[in-house]
């Protein structure tokens, strides 16, 4: 006879192997609290709706704090024979109960009852990177004013083209951060679903009150179609989409953090707490965190990938298949928060060579650009002003100079449009200051982006907290 909770059917216990194999208490475990709450809302739904008795679910929530203070003190010995964490709780709460605990799991089936943990669970990780990427916009915009006038080249195709501000450059990766933001705002909409009371797939015959689970769990809104509840895995992908984006945005930034700290650029430092050195080479300082960053997004998108793929050919409505979702979504949440934890630090603990930045946009031709436009200003049309330019970088190159050695005589055999501000008109500041257009890189178009920066946080750590105090539920 089979000693499972499920096994009055069975007339052989389960092969070990396949114990072993179908278990997920190795990493389902980590949803207990969310287990345990959604168990709670439970039983105090079916007490209120008759179904239970006040001395019955006074014992199960008795007995459910109980086991949540074991498992935080560590005094829980989880078992893969139980297979997952709902099992496990359910198996202690009735040892510790007697017939009470056994009445738990009345109108819910672990179907329901998963789906509610992983709601649960995903909406919390959720507000916790939100926080994680409001900390990185701020060390984002606290490295921006530090070396807010700090002018550097720009770059396409990894080639110098115009020179822009350093802080302008930063705020670029705020504005993936913002975008980043809103699609958690996303998943953590999606996943503000309550699917328990869809029972295995068509819902129960007993009287229950959905609303008050809802309202009991903080949720936004209930799944109104049973069989969607149980399979829906949407919000899991949305997850992982967001997730690997995200990741590549941190990615694009440590290839740049790896190049700029190179001795071939040496446009940055990085601090010696946040590097390693090598067990052969003495006088190597390695970007090995942004390395590693680089190298884990990969992880995250294969993560997707796995749940995709999963998912496309799975029939309505619960399948095993679905407990693949775990796994993937844990490992991409800890890869994740890691991530923009350590470059928040990166960025705070990163000095900026201001000298070598200034000495790279003053021995470079990225100010042919602003050379046309002082010729079309002057009434030239651009595509022949485009030409002068070109001729002139030219001619500066055969002579082993850069378009500020030219002479003025050099530049008016060029063009007679050409006048004693010249060499102003193309030294760095001014060709920075010059890009005053809206989201350019001039100084105080930079003051404007850090402003609305610093506007957006505010709102976007007001949503934080506000999606942050649902989470405690217990």
């Amino acid at each position: 006879m089979s000693e499972k909770l499920w096994g009055g059917r069975f007339s052989k216990t389960t092969d070990e192997m396949i114990n072993e194999f179908q278990a997920s208490i190795d990493f389902d475990k980590r949803m207990y609290y969310e287990d345990i709450a959604g168990s709670i809302a439970h039983a105090t739904m079916l007490e209120k709706c008759k179904i239970i008795s006040s001395e019955d679910k006074d014992a199960i929530i008795a007995g459910l704090k109980q086991i949540l203070t074991d498992i935080e003190a560590g005094k829980f010995d989880f078992s893969v024979d139980l297979e997952d964490i709902h099992m496990n709780i359910e198996k202690r709460l009735t040892d510790a109960i007697g017939e009470a605990g056994g009445r738990l799991h009345t109108a819910r089936s672990r179907n329901d009852q998963v789906a509610l943990d992983t709601h649960l669970y995903i909406r919390r990780e959720v507000a916790e990177i939100e926080a994680l990427i409001i900390d990185m916009q701020a060390a984002i915009l606290e490295t921006a004013e530090k070396y807010k006038e700090v002018i550097m080249p720009g770059y396409t195709h990894l080639q110098r083209a115009q020179p822009i501000l350093f802080s302008h450059h930063l705020l670029a990766y705020f504005a993936m951060l913002v975008r980043d933001f809103a699609r958690f705002q996303g998943v953590y909409e999606r996943a503000d679903i309550m699917p328990l009371g869809a029972g295995a797939l068509a819902g129960t015959t007993f009287p229950i009150d959905r609303e008050f689970v809802a309202k009991a769990l903080n949720f936004g809104s209930i799944y109104h179609n049973s069989l969607d509840a149980v399979s829906d895995r949407d919000y899991i992908m949305e997850f992982l989409s967001a997730a690997s984006i995200l990741m590549v945005h941190l990615s694009r930034l440590s290839e740049e953090t790896i190049l700029w700290c190179s001795r071939e650029f040496s446009f940055i430092e990085l601090d010696d707490a946040h590097c390693t050195g090598s067990s052969m080479m003495p006088q190597k300082k390695n970007p090995d965190v942004s390395e590693l960053v680089r190298g884990k997004t990969g992880r995250v998108i294969g993560h997707l990938m796995a749940m995709l793929t999963v998912v496309k050919g799975l029939p309505l409505a619960y399948n095993k298949d679905l407990q693949e979702d775990k796994e993937g979504i844990f490992d991409a949440i800890d890869t994740v928060k890691f991530s923009i934890l350590v470059y928040a630090r990166i960025l705070r603990g990163m000095k900026v060579k201001e000298e070598v930045t200034r000495r790279a946009v003053e021995e470079d031709f990225s100010n042919a650009t602003d050379l046309a436009d002082y010729l079309v200003k002057k009434g030239m049309p651009f595509r022949n002003a485009h030409s002068v330019a070109g001729k002139a970088v030219h001619i500066a190159i055969e002579k082993g100079v850069y378009l500020k050695d030219l002479t003025l005589e050099e530049y008016k055999n060029l063009s007679p449009l050409f006048e004693e501000d010249i060499h102003k008109a193309i030294s760095p500041e001014v060709c920075v200051a010059g890009r005053n257009s809206l989201g350019g890189t001039s100084y105080e178009q930079v003051e404007l982006q850090l402003k609305t920066a610093r506007e957006l946080v505010e709102a976007e750590t007001k949503y934080y907290n506000e999606a942050a105090s649902l989470q405690h539920l217990i």
